[in-house]
């Protein structure tokens, strides 16, 4: 049977919109799934980046362990540490050197740093303590026993964070130490006490507890210790600001500051 042209008009449109309709499905599902993809590479506020880190010596397991976190939570970002004195640090800075955040174990490095960083925030803060060879053969009780000229006495150069607070409560207490040797950073004190290179040595109460089968941590009374600020900034020069700023943001996060405490740190 033939059709007359308005029927035949009519089953053309009805084929067409047959044939329409899974098409449009597929549009659908397609922006569904694109505007999906979109929102995993990383966390609202922290688009995924590779950060370069310098980091003060003291924060080397701390942030290592920090790093892994936040790599987890925020899928997409990988983070490398370097680690080095602050003042070594404060000089990459100057010099140039690539890298998108800072965190110093003092006020006083981050502050001369101040045409090169945002706003730093303390994130966290520690004091000293006097390591010993494990069981303390030599029996340090105090600051005083520092000066012994028997004792083979190790500290950190006085430029260095460690070194000044060290030479702060040291000269506070007017006591006069002859070191064997200034280090250039708090593990480099360590390891001349846990190689037996070294009697003593003043170093964050962190580091010491690093090594509890190689070195004994004395206690310095609060009224006589200093404390250590540890401030956080992004660097002006970081081809990835908005991931380094929400980073040092973290930092300061419940999540953040449980494994910093953990790590003996106090709340800053």
């Amino acid at each position: 049977m033939s059709l007359t042209p308005a029927r035949r008009r009519a089953a053309v449109a009805a084929l067409a919109a047959a044939l329409l309709l899974p098409l449009t499905a597929c549009g659908s599902g397609d922006a569904d799934s694109g505007s999906g993809a979109e929102a995993t590479p990383s966390a609202p506020g922290a688009p995924a980046a590779d950060l370069t880190v310098l980091a003060a010596t003291s924060l080397t397991d701390v942030f290592k362990a920090a790093g892994a976190a936040y790599e987890k939570s925020h899928p997409g970002t990988k983070i490398t540490f370097s680690f080095a004195g602050s003042q070594e640090l404060a000089a990459q800075v100057k010099q140039g050197a690539p890298a998108d955040a800072l965190v110093t174990a003092d006020t006083k490095t981050m502050d001369g740093l101040r045409a090169d960083t945002g706003t730093p925030e303390i994130i966290a803060k520690n004091r000293l303590v006097i390591a010993t060879a494990e069981g303390n053969p030599d029996q340090v009780d105090d600051l005083k026993d520092l000066a012994d000229p028997e004792l083979k006495v190790v500290l950190a150069a006085p430029e260095v964070p460690v070194g000044r607070y060290s030479k702060k409560i040291l000269d506070a207490q007017r006591i006069s130490v002859r070191p064997v040797s200034q280090e250039p950073n708090v593990r480099a004190v360590l390891s001349k006490v846990e190689l037996g290179e070294a009697d003593a040595g003043l170093v964050y109460k962190t580091d010491a507890a690093t090594a509890p089968d190689k070195v004994d941590a004395v206690e310095i009374p609060d009224a006589q210790n200093a404390i250590a600020e540890y401030p956080a900034a992004t660097l002006k020069t970081s081809k990835n600001a908005e991931a380094a700023a929400a980073f040092v943001a973290w930092l300061s996060s419940p999540e953040a500051q449980k494994i910093l405490r953990d790590a003996g740190f106090q709340q800053p």
